[in-house]
């Protein structure tokens, strides 16, 4: 199995950049599918981002789509989110999600998770 450490978030002025890191232990992260989700406070916990492990192929939320980057260095067994032009909704806590199958944004069905940072954005 794979253990999932996210780096620290923090506080962001509406309009900044925050870039977050999860690093993977245990497993190569080159053998899972990877994902960013993330939960606001009262609300669900949705899907961000993903990335596929068997071509790189990417997916973006429409709410987050042309502003968030998701990549992954297998070599450092690490997965980035670049965060760009934040606005106050992207205030959650962010999760680094891996799983073997699809990662999709039925949350529950992903197998390993990050304990999650908090990223506030201030208008």
């Amino acid at each position: 199995q794979v253990q999932l450490v996210e780096s620290r978030g923090g506080l962001v002025q509406a309009g900044g950049s925050l870039r977050l890191s999860c690093a993977a232990s245990g497993r190569p992260l080159s053998t899972y599918n990877m994902g960013w989700f993330r939960q606001a406070p009262g609300k669900e916990r949705e899907l961000v981002s993903s990335s596929r492990r068997s071509d790189g192929a990417t997916y973006s939320a429409d709410s987050v789509k042309g502003r968030f980057t998701i990549s992954r260095d297998n070599a450092k067994n690490t997965l980035y989110l670049q965060m760009n032009s934040l606005k106050p909704e992207d205030t959650a806590v962010y999760y680094c999600a891996a799983d073997p199958d699809r990662i999709t944004t039925q949350w529950s069905a992903v197998t390993y998770w990050g304990k999650g940072t908090l990223v506030t954005v201030s208008s």
